[in-house]
Formats: C-alpha cells, structure tokens, sequence
C-alpha cells in the first residue's frame, strides 16, 4: 500500500470509527465469550449484525454460511473465528462491485456524461462538489450543470462547491426547466471537449410523479446533444436513514431504468454502515463512492476489501 493509500485508508477507518467500534466491538466480545459456534453463537451473532442494519436477508445468508463452514472445520482460536466471520463479510461484495477503481478511470467516451439525482438533504449537492474536485484531480476536465432549478439556494451552494473543486459550472438561474439547464452543459462540454459532466438536479417537487417525469425529461433533452445520454445515474442516499434510503433508491430504479451505482454518504455519522453490505447484497445496485467527512476529500471510491478491512479493525 502506497503513502497516499494508507493516508485514504486511515480516514476510511476513522470515517467508519462508530461501525467498527460497535460491530466488530461486540463481535470481538462474543467471540471471546464464547469461543465456539453454537446455536447460542450464532442467535447473538445474529442480533449483532441486525443492529448494525446489515438487513435481514443478508444477516440469513451470512449466518447459514457461517453455520456451514463451521460444520467443515474446527475453529478453535478467537482469531480464527473473527477470521470466518469476516470472510463471509467479504464474500457478501462479490455478488456487485464498482467498475470505478479510482478517479482516474479510462474514459469510454467524451463527455463522459453523470446525472446526480436524490431527495433533498441526503448531501447530493456537497458529493456533487467532492466528485468533481476528484475527478480534476485525477487529471480530468469537469463541467457541472446545476439543473435543480427548483430549490432557491442550490445555485449558489453548487457554485460555492464548484469554486472550492476548481471546475466549471453552467448556471440559467432565469429558467424553471432543469432539462434546458441539462442540455445547455452537455452541448457546451462537446463545444468544450469537456471529460466529465455532472447534472445535478431537483430532489423534491410538489409530488412524487411529478419529480420523476421531470427526471425522465432531463434524460430526453440531453438525448437531443448525445444518444445514450447519460452514461452513469448515481443516486445518493444517507447512509443514517436506513430501510427509507432503500426505499429511496428502488423508487429512482423505478423511474429511470438505469440507476448504475450509489453514493452512500454520512457514513462517519452512524453506527449502521452495515447498510453497505445490505444494499450490496439485497439491491444488486453497486455502492461507487462513500463520504466519510465533510471535508472536500472525504469522498471515497468504493473498495469492499478496504471496507471490510476498516470496520474489522485492520491495520
């Protein structure tokens, strides 16, 4: 592991600091405790990995697995035991992993065009900043479209976001329609040969149907400048919320056909960020990048094996 890696791993692991006291706190306690698997072992093991919002199919799965492999070989060490439970953790991350090994990712095609959609509050506008700070960072020229017309303060918030990443951002604050907001960053960015664009947008309007339509009307008019526009829909969700931020992401599936990956923030915020595991097993959509700061970058590509690694106390 490089200097740069470790210095992202370590504010991974304080970033997770509250998961790993508690989960793998009372798992280390357990284990000591009881220093075998049996029926008794895996009830309160069970208990531990629910309070830690892992869900309740995904805790099913990892107990039955950890039941089989308990029957295969004798675990006779704490260390042997916290081993096995954590590699049934990690097994969990090979059903969907990110296609995003870091912010320098090839680029398939130019612009590389990422619509950012979500309810209002979860920390979209903020990740919105922090990707596009990344991105330049990585080497890459970024344009933001700040298409959520509707809020009277998300201008200037992803102008300020915009300024502190160093990019670009296309502002129509005289227009109520986001999808003219949409089009005018995706033709400028081919003017511009621009590599990424991101579209922000609304996170609330008067009612549900009419949020998704304006959704779906933004991917149309951008389909005007490019086919097949756009090439990512990320859709953030604070990792806090629990079962109402995957509510959350089935309702964008359903709307927009093609959610391709997550944005998970707050997580420096909970104790539940087992919700990863849950959201990586149960919805089959790819976590892509998580916030473990406020700072611009504490924004974080998604590794499982880091992850597994930070809330299992690793070094």
């Amino acid at each position: 592991m490089s200097f740069l890696d470790k210095i992202g791993f370590t504010r991974l692991k304080e970033g997770l600091n509250r998961t790993k006291d508690d989960l793998f706190g009372k798992i280390n306690r357990l284990v000591n405790a009881k220093k075998k698997i049996d029926e008794e072992f895996l009830n309160e093991l069970e208990e531990i990995f629910l309070s830690s919002d892992i869900g309740y199919d995904t805790v099913g799965t990892l107990i039955e697995n950890i039941k089989e492999k308990a029957k295969e070989d004798r675990y006779e060490s704490d260390e042997e035991l916290n081993t096995l439970i954590k590699n049934e953790v990690r097994k969990i991350f090979a059903v969907s992993t990110s296609s995003f090994s870091s912010f320098g990712f090839e680029l398939t095609k130019k612009p590389y065009v990422i619509m950012v959609v979500g309810v209002n509050g979860v920390g979209k506008t903020t990740s919105i900043g922090k990707l596009a700070y990344n991105f330049r960072k990585a080497g890459k020229s970024v344009l933001i479209g700040s298409a959520d017309t509707f809020r009277a303060a998300a201008n200037e918030q992803l102008e300020i976001w915009a300024k502190r990443a160093g990019v670009d951002v296309i502002q129509n604050p005289g227009t109520g329609d986001p999808a003219s907001v949409a089009f005018d960053t995706v033709k400028a960015a081919v003017s511009r040969n621009t590599d990424v664009v991101i579209i922000d947008t609304a996170g609330r309007l008067h009612n549900k149907s009419h949020l998704m339509e304006e959704l779906k009307k933004i991917q149309r008019v951008m389909r005007k400048v490019i086919d097949d526009t756009p090439d990512e829909i990320f859709i953030v969700i604070d990792a806090t919320t629990g079962q109402n931020g995957l509510n959350q992401v089935q309702e964008f599936s359903k709307a927009l056909g093609k959610v391709t990956g997550i944005i998970l923030t707050k997580l420096d915020g909970t104790a539940k960020g087992g919700i990863v595991v849950k959201i990586n097993n149960e919805m089959k959509i790819p976590v892509r990048f998580i916030g473990v700061g406020e700072q611009i970058d504490d924004l974080q590509v998604f590794d499982s094996e880091n992850f597994v690694n930070a809330i299992f106390g690793e070094k």
